[in-house]
């Protein structure tokens, strides 16, 4: 395997790609990408950042499958990744394209036939790495059937299946490695194989490796749709914070065609934490935003559990709204007074506010009902 890419100062192409981004007048890296579609969900072309998961079903249940693939599309996912460890898991595989609801992507390690397959059995997209699905050659016959089926294919490159000679190099740090990975084959697809339906991803477990490999990505593939995640992140709590710290940056600066927030927990989980992460920077929001202060001295009811209750209330409310649940009444209508719905507690009771404005005042044990009440009327 030859790369492109040569060995260079911290200062060069990673910087540049963030500060191209932030140029006024500049396209932003997401804007400059192909569009790819997979299924009926554009990636890439300056479409609306794309919300992943993946299921975590046994491959070969068909039942479970469609009832998670449910759940998430009900939690606001777009696009689904299912593994096929085996190939006597394709009927299955074939029977959850057939009657989800969502696309599917066939994620596969190792055996470039599942692949082929795959894409004949419905497969929305192909999920594979060249590196460890038998090398260049094999792969021909995957983007073949891709072809032949009209899917793309996303390119997934990471440290464990570099090419040996090209993971031996110590004059390239690891975020290089992966990208001169990457560049290798995109030109294996684009110029030799004619195929450019394709999304790269270079995910790693570590917060900068992870921003290094995609503003350099962004730089060198700025065709090239990007899919973007910290992979491995860990449990909920550590895994969003790892993944909002890595993507925040990545998103604001305009990296990313589509995402997931890779968690060891219920896959519903890490598309609720995309949808917050997007609401959060203001690029996509699809669900209540929740401010609510910190208690201190002042506080005189149960925020915590009211705060804690409101959230439950509104996990499934599907409007783009903020609400705010407030302490007291230095934190009140006039701090969250661009809120389009809140609550100022007092003792023992509070006042719902609606963009500043006082709604009415009510005990503390009507806070919630009241709060999701007048939520109704917005």
């Amino acid at each position: 395997m030859t790369n492109e890419l040569k060995p260079r100062e911290r200062t060069d192409a990673a910087a540049d790609a963030s500060a191209s981004s932030r140029t006024p007048g500049v396209l932003k890296p997401h804007e400059r990408t192909r569009c790819v579609m997979v299924g009926n969900v554009p990636v890439g072309g300056g479409a609306p950042v794309a919300v992943q998961s993946m299921l975590n079903a046994p491959a070969d249940d068909v039942a479970a499958n469609l009832a998670q693939i449910e759940a998430l599309a009900e939690a606001g996912c777009e696009i689904v990744r299912m593994a096929i460890p085996r190939r006597n898991c394709l009927d299955a595989f074939e029977a959850v394209c057939a009657a989800s609801p969502l696309p599917v992507v066939a994620d596969i390690h190792f055996d470039a036939r599942i692949a082929i397959e795959a894409a004949r059995r419905g497969a929305a997209k192909l999920r594979i790495n060249p590196g460890n699905i038998g090398g260049l050659e094999a792969t021909r016959e995957v983007i073949a059937a891709a072809r032949a089926a009209g899917i793309p294919i996303r390119i997934g490159v990471n440290a464990g299946s570099l090419d040996d000679a090209l993971a031996a190099r110590d004059d390239l740090t690891l975020p290089e490695k992966l990208v001169a990975s990457a560049v290798e084959y995109v030109r294996f697809f684009e110029d030799e194989c004619d195929f450019r339906d394709i999304v790269v991803s270079a995910k790693a477990h570590d917060v900068q490796t992870t921003i290094d490999t995609y503003r350099l990505l962004a730089s060198a593939l700025p065709q090239v749709p990007l899919h973007i995640g910290v992979t491995e992140a860990g449990t909920a709590f550590q895994g969003i914070i790892k993944s909002a710290c890595g993507l925040g940056v990545l998103l604001e600066e305009g990296i990313g065609d589509t995402m997931r927030i890779s968690l060891t927990d219920d896959p519903v989980v890490e598309v609720r934490a995309c949808w917050t992460l997007l609401g959060s920077l203001d690029l996509r929001r699809r669900a209540p935003e929740l401010i609510s202060c910190p208690t201190c001295g002042r506080c005189q009811v149960n925020l915590i559990g009211l705060a804690r209750e409101v959230e439950e209330r509104l996990a499934n409310v599907q409007k783009p709204v903020k609400v705010a649940v407030m302490g007291c009444v230095v934190n009140g209508p006039g701090e969250a007074a661009d809120a389009d719905i809140g609550v100022a507690c007092g003792a023992g009771s509070g006042v719902v506010f609606s963009h500043g404005k006082i709604v009415r005042k009510v005990p503390e044990s009507d806070i919630v009902t009241a709060l999701m009440e007048e939520l109704e009327t917005l």
